[in-house]
């Protein structure tokens, strides 16, 4: 698996949402992106060809659905960037949005809950 593009992932974002969509529905679901309609189908046909996504033939058109689901992608997107930026520490990367205060103290709680209650 490869890491997608900013608007790759944009793409992607939407298309797990809605399961299943025309190029058409595809944008409606990005109402904050500045993206044309061709720009796209063109990462669509790219997110195809990168084996994220199928489509089923209705004559012309294609609806397109996800190949990898969002868990799959977080999963390597989350270890891609352990080992790349906190040494393959997960103990490094928690410590990290700790002290840049983007966790709390009662979000660090539930992570402890849930790795104990894994066990």
């Amino acid at each position: 698996m490869e890491k997608l593009t900013n608007k790759e992932e944009e793409v992607m974002q939407a298309l797990w949402k809605l399961k299943k969509a025309f190029v058409k529905e595809i944008l409606a679901e990005m109402p904050n992106s500045k993206l044309h309609y061709n720009t796209v189908s063109t990462l669509v046909r790219k997110l195809e060809d990168k084996n994220f996504v199928a489509h089923e033939a209705f004559g012309n058109t294609h609806r397109y659905y996800p190949t990898i689901s969002i868990e799959a992608y977080s999963s390597y997107f989350m270890k891609n960037a352990s080992q790349k930026f906190f040494d393959n520490s997960y103990k490094k990367m928690v410590s990290f949005f700790a002290k840049e205060e983007k966790i709390s103290a009662e979000e660090l709680r539930e992570i402890l809950e849930i790795i104990e209650n894994k066990k």
